[in-house]
């Protein structure tokens, strides 16, 4: 009932400042045929059409609609959005995968539940450098041609607009928030 009802329990209270998905919880709530605390599910798959006699399986990501929806409505509130646990903490590159789509998604954190996560996380929901710079480039890029009247920016033969801006500012606020954290 929750993702169901985010907009309404997220109206609900002045005292609520961010959102963490239960994926144990949800799997249960809908009734999930699965048993795993995050990652994949090899039953969660397709096949492709038979191509030189083969089929392929394709693994899907059977949380990205609950997390995509938490992080869209989670947003439009100003909520920061946690990511929850992954529940084999022996598969380090299994943690590093799954924190990164969700990353990718807008979540800006993850929870840790064994001590062997937390260098993990912070390794995954620290941009890297390259973001970063990049980010700054287009604002510079921005402002150059503000200044000469021009009326489009380009960086590296690419258009930046005003949703470029956007973006861009957004790495920089949480590269700086992250950085007063640590």
């Amino acid at each position: 009932m929750g993702i169901t009802n985010l907009d309404s329990i997220l109206t609900g209270s002045k005292r609520i400042e961010s959102l963490h998905f239960g994926y144990a919880d949800y799997a249960a709530s809908v009734r999930m045929r699965t048993t795993n605390i995050g990652g994949s599910n090899s039953d969660y798959s397709i096949l492709t059409d038979e191509t030189n006699g083969e089929r392929n399986i394709h693994w899907n990501d059977m949380w990205h609609y609950p997390i995509s929806k938490m992080t869209t409505i989670g947003r439009a509130h100003g909520m920061r959005i946690i990511d929850g646990p992954f529940g084999d903490f022996s598969d380090p590159d299994g943690f590093k995968s799954h924190a990164r789509r969700t990353a990718i998604l807008g979540c800006e954190g993850k929870w840790a539940i064994h001590p062997s996560q937390v260098d993990l996380a912070n390794e995954v929901f620290t941009l890297p450098e390259s973001e970063v710079q990049k980010a700054k480039d287009i604002i510079k890029a921005m402002r150059e041609a503000q200044e000469s009247g021009a009326g489009a920016a380009t960086l590296n033969g690419r258009l930046i607009d005003a949703a470029s801006i956007r973006q861009a500012e957004q790495i920089i606020e949480q590269t700086k928030l992250i950085e007063t954290l640590s």
